[in-house]
């Protein structure tokens, strides 16, 4: 079974169930073997906070070394998101096969009138996979309530109601305490409920769990919470500082905004040492890593954009006492409400803003945006209009806002994750050789079989993959077929999924598609400008050959801007693999780099610590006495000097020394790196990896290697932007052999121009490395297939090539680039 396939059963299923209760998902489980029984469970309930207390426990529980699945919804994007192992979302291939196994059971479910809901299946599916990677914990999100929850057919062994307030009164009663006594029947057998309920929801609680664990802010209603937090404010514009008192206080910096997450983080480190031994510092990196997409996320500071999918008068009271700890002058809210929602109670709840752009997501439960409009004009609004596309809605704020104004999105998570595609939207250029690499491009895009056919023979100009929501899929079909393009489309058509679009045609054809598009107002608009950015269509982005043309260099450029570079390994090192113990002394290191960049080399990378397989840990102190030292001798040298390390203490040190760059192979793990490399204003490179340093025969599915660490790398790219770095300042790295197979690391290679998807330079770092096993090179034989590679990624479009031998890569190097264009290039 294909994945679109599977994906469109899983969206046809009916979304909720005549009567209440767990048997539909326990039929299901029990289908499946009862793969719940093989997995310890956390199971998190509430009427807000729940998934970034999910997240939080997540996190931290991985920090302390434990392998973890979470089960959370919605999905902003793709409904793989629902479901995660160690941070990776659930492959397609296992989507297809789950639905494969299942598809005539529910199909026979369905003929008795007893078919599970699209939430039950996603809950044992999530269930399954948790079982089938052998996690030690899962973290569940619950749908709706608790008692009669898909989630509530497990056991858990620690459980939460995070807060309680009027929700569903239809189907979990009309006070918050019949609501509190629902969602407490989550409560574990044989460890305390933990709460963040007061009142009279907390009585409710208590009633149904034996055994209680609150956590709050003190004075509650004259009782000490168990578990006491302090909610200290902003200690930037992406993070909070946050103490939790358990008998063993703690202070900790979380990336979730707002005085109500405080709590969240509260229950979540009770939650996660009810399940393990966690340490302070564990605990500290799990809270501070615990990025939640859509939650308060600040993306841009002139003016401030935020997005929040609060869609509840309560979630909406949290959001207004946020944003009250920001300075700005105007509010313009772009909100975007499903019609099922308090809609009256969320415009009373929410700050009064200067002008409301009403807008309507791309669902059939979408509130109507002239609905939404007449609320907003009611609540004493003076500038309302309704703008139907939420990109358009977000674009028009943005452009009518100064510097020092504020845009808030908010009224749904649907209406944040159309507005979040302005930053992670990727259009993905596409190298096309022949037609099996048509015809591979088009599949990998879940077109029809006859679609792909039709289409592969025209595949043979440019060719760009990208993601759009359905209505703006078939209007861009529609136009690129006017004037001659091929538009194919995947074969999954729901309104709540983006669909895959591999657009097709010549450099004029998508010039004059982009004219077209200019004029829409269905959000193509900006869809057409970013594509002319990703085939770079300007005037003037292009030379006559069809390469990017070189910048002007004022002097300040790095060397990349204009040409492939060249980055010399220099490990200090006595255990990294290849040279490990040959520059470790100082006046060997000096001498080593000046030689390289005798050779030519434009970057001199040191590094203090092996990321070999099974190499020991080196403490910050040692790592920063063998870096040091060598920055500080080669401050004069004609190169910009790198520092390979995971730790932003050693970063710190090694810029405060003199270095330009910091290559940091864990894609920012340590959760200061970011903040420490934006206030050096120097250059970060991100490099994808599971694991660092290398865990021998990790073995990592992937769909697509090259787009599932695109998809990956973006999150970590935007991470670094929230934290003040421009995105040219922004190296990506694609991880070679880090937890990908020889074939996965050659399909890198080949396929390397696809990273120009996320907009920043790309780095590629091959030398010496197993993945040359696969052509018959064992180690200490590779010099001559690494040479190779280094002038297929400079052919490939790599903008630095990281190599141990200098003077035999610079000359593969600039052997490619004078193939490309002799009069440019000429040393």
């Amino acid at each position: 079974m294909e994945y679109d396939e599977a994906a469109e059963f899983l969206f046809g299923l009916r979304r909720f169930r005549p009567k209440p209760g767990t048997e539909s998902t326990a039929r299901l489980l029990a289908h499946l073997e009862d793969p719940q029984e093989g997995v310890d469970f956390v199971q998190i309930a509430g009427s807000n906070g729940k998934g970034s207390t999910a997240r939080m426990v997540e996190r931290t529980l991985r920090e302390a070394g434990l392998s973890v699945g979470l089960y959370t919804s919605p999905h902003l994007e793709d409904l793989r998101e629902r479901i995660r192992v160690d941070g990776r979302k659930i492959p397609k291939s296992s989507v297809s096969a789950f639905v494969a196994e299942i598809r005539e059971h529910v199909t026979e479910r369905a003929a008795d009138g007893e078919s599970p809901t699209f939430f039950e299946v996603l809950t044992a599916m999530a269930i399954r996979e948790f079982d089938r990677a052998d996690v030690d914990v899962a973290v569940l999100e619950v749908g709706i309530g608790g008692r009669y929850d898909a989630t509530s057919v497990v056991d858990p062994v620690a459980s939460a109601v995070t807060s309680v307030t009027l929700e569903h009164t239809g189907i979990l009663g009309d006070t918050e305490a019949e609501i509190a006594r629902d969602k407490a029947h989550v409560a574990p057998a044989d460890e305390p409920l933990v709460t963040g309920a007061s009142g009279e929801a907390l009585e409710g609680v208590r009633e149904i769990a034996d055994e209680v664990v609150t956590v709050g802010f003190g004075n509650r209603e004259g009782a000490e919470p168990d578990v006491s937090v302090t909610y200290e404010g902003r200690v930037n514009h992406t993070e909070a500082a946050v103490s939790i008192d358990d008998g063993d206080p703690i202070e900790a910096r979380i990336p979730l905004l707002g005085r109500h997450q405080a709590a969240n983080a509260g229950i979540a480190a009770t939650l996660a040492r009810q399940v393990a031994a966690v340490s302070d510092e564990e605990l500290r990196r799990g809270l501070r890593g615990a990025h939640w997409p859509g939650r308060f996320e600040v993306l841009e500071t002139e003016p401030l954009v935020v997005l929040d999918g609060a869609h509840n008068p309560g979630a909406c009271e949290g959001l207004a006492e946020t944003l009250a700890g920001y300075e700005y002058d105007e509010l313009t809210l772009v909100a975007g409400v499903m019609h099922d929602k308090d809609v009256t109670g969320i415009a009373d709840a929410l700050p009064t803003p200067d002008a409301t752009i009403a807008t309507e997501p791309s669902l059939d439960r979408a509130e109507d945006g002239d609905v939404l409009a007449t609320v907003f004009e009611r609540a004493g609004v003076p500038d309302v209009r309704v703008v139907p596309d939420v990109r358009d809605a977000l674009e028009a704020a943005i452009a009518s806002s100064d510097a020092d104004d504020c845009v808030l999105v908010t009224g749904s998570l649907f209406a944040v994750a159309e507005a979040r595609s302005r930053w992670t939207g990727l259009q993905i250029p596409k190298r096309i050789r022949d037609r099996e690499d048509a015809r591979d491009v088009l599949a990998g895009a879940h077109a029809t079989e006859a679609d792909v056919a039709e289409a592969t023979d025209a595949a043979v100009h440019r060719v760009v993959k990208t993601a759009l929501r359905d209505e703006q899929a078939t209007a861009l079909q529609t136009e690129l077929s006017r004037i001659g393009g091929e538009c194919t489309l995947s074969g999954l058509r729901r309104s709540d999924e983006r669909i895959n679009a591999v657009l097709t045609g010549t450099l004029e054809q998508f010039s004059r598609l982009v004219d077209r598009l200019a004029a829409r107002s269905d959000g193509l608009a900006a869809i057409g400008r970013e594509l002319s950015s990703t085939l770079e269509l300007e005037d003037g982005a292009r030379d006559g050959n069809g390469e990017s043309a070189p910048q002007p260099d004022d002097g300040s450029s790095p060397p990349w801007n204009d040409r492939t570079a060249v980055m010399g390994i220099l490990n200090v090192t006595p255990d990294s693999f290849h040279d490990g113990g040959e520059y470790d002394v100082l006046e060997d290191a000096v001498a080593r780099a000046e030689a390289m960049v005798e050779a030519g080399a434009d970057v001199i990378d040191i590094g203090g610590e092996s990321t070999r397989p099974g190499a020991d840990p080196v403490p910050v102190e040692a790592e920063i006495d063998r870096v040091v030292p060598v920055v500080e001798a080669l401050a004069d040298l004609d190169a910009m000097l790198s520092i390979d390390t995971r730790k932003a203490a050693v970063a710190d040190a090694a810029l405060e020394a003199g270095a330009d760059i910091i290559n940091d192979v864990s894609g920012l793990e340590d959760p200061e790196m970011r903040f420490v490399v934006a206030d050096h204003d120097a250059t970060l490179v991100v490099m994808h990896s599971v694991d660092a340093p290398v865990v021998p025969d990790r073995e990592i599915a992937y769909d697509d290697v090259v787009e599932d660490v695109i998809d990956q790398l973006r999150e970590r790219i935007l991470l670094a932007e929230k934290a003040g770095l421009d995105r040219e300042n922004i190296v990506v790295d694609p991880g070679i052999g880090f937890a990908k197979s020889a074939r996965e690391s050659f399909a890198l290679l080949d396929r390397l121009g696809e990273f120009r998807a996320l907009g920043c330079p790309i780095l590629f770092g091959h030398s010496h490395k197993s993945m040359f096993a696969h052509v018959g090179r064992e180690a200490g034989e590779r010099l001559e297939p690494t040479v190779a590679a280094s002038a297929l990624a400079t052919e490939r479009g790599a903008d630095i090539v990281r190599v141990h031998d200098v003077d035999e890569n610079v000359a593969a190097v600039r052997t490619a680039l004078a193939a490309r264009d002799p009069d440019r290039f000429e040393w």
